[in-house]
């Protein structure tokens, strides 16, 4: 693991059955980075952040690294991940909000690890946490939602629920999963703006998995590409050029280019 990566997967390999959904792969995650996976579907981008994560181990031969701390190594999850996972934000597509709560004990789940499971049942915040959640709520325009059932929100609203909840956790690196697969592209844009601010300004790593290829090249100053479970490109949006595109999504891709998109 290179001094400043936060992250560092090596040589993760995972196979279901007969499908190798990655391959090999080899990564180092700088802190402050705000990088996007792209690529296919069924390339290996929700499999990679799922691994990094531990919500499933790699095969073995292959190390995963958070913070310096094995976070899963030969096929094994570590036994000190639980800790690890603190740090670790993870933001999926389907928001993951429990809908019976309100958005406000949704959010303040967000700090069931530092303060025991036992209180966050009863619902007994402390004062730290009250304020936390009301400070994350405010600055994502949903102060006024925090009473309200979370299955009763929008889903843009839920999203940016779910990224406040990871704001309260104090993670320092956020993974999201497809977070605007599911949203209006107007809701879609906020929550990529909020995933900016929060690099930009609180300094947070943040890894994206995302479909839509301009917003990889207008928000994140690094691309990964993955195809078939391997790496094929790596570097800045700026050499993503549309014949580059079409080699790493098919001939196909052409059809659906964007107006504007590089050339």
């Amino acid at each position: 693991m290179t001094e400043a990566a936060v992250l560092s997967i090596r040589n993760a390999t995972k196979t279901f059955g007969q499908r190798r959904a990655l391959d090999g792969v080899s990564l180092d995650v700088r802190k402050g980075e705000m990088i996007a996976l792209i690529g296919p579907s069924g390339s290996g981008k929700s499999t990679l952040l799922r691994s990094i994560s531990a919500l499933q181990t790699i095969d073995s031969g292959g190390t995963i690294q958070a913070f310096g701390a094995p976070v899963q190594d030969n096929g094994r999850v570590a036994s000190g991940v639980r800790k690890l996972r603190t740090r670790i934000g993870m933001i999926f597509q389907q928001f993951n909000l429990v809908g019976r709560l309100t958005l406000f004990s949704n959010v303040a789940l967000g700090s069931l690890g530092r303060i025991g499971g036992v209180q966050g049942l009863l619902g007994l915040w402390p004062a730290e946490t009250k304020h936390a959640v009301m400070a994350a709520l405010h600055r994502f325009g949903l102060a006024e939602y925090a009473g309200q059932r979370a299955n009763t929100l929008s889903g843009g609203q839920q999203q940016r629920g779910a990224i406040a909840r990871a704001l309260v956790q104090k993670a320092k690196v956020i993974l999201a999963d497809e977070p605007v697969a599911s949203l209006d592209p107007v809701s879609a844009r906020r929550v990529m703006e909020i995933l900016r601010e929060l690099n930009a300004n609180d300094g947070l790593t943040v890894i994206v998995t995302l479909h839509q290829v301009d917003y990889a090249l207008r928000y994140c100053e690094r691309v990964v590409a993955l195809k078939a479970g391997k790496v094929v490109y790596d570097g800045p949006p700026g050499g993503l050029d549309k014949a580059r595109l079409i080699e790493i999504y098919g001939p196909e891709f052409e059809d659906v280019f964007w107006e504007g998109a590089p050339q």
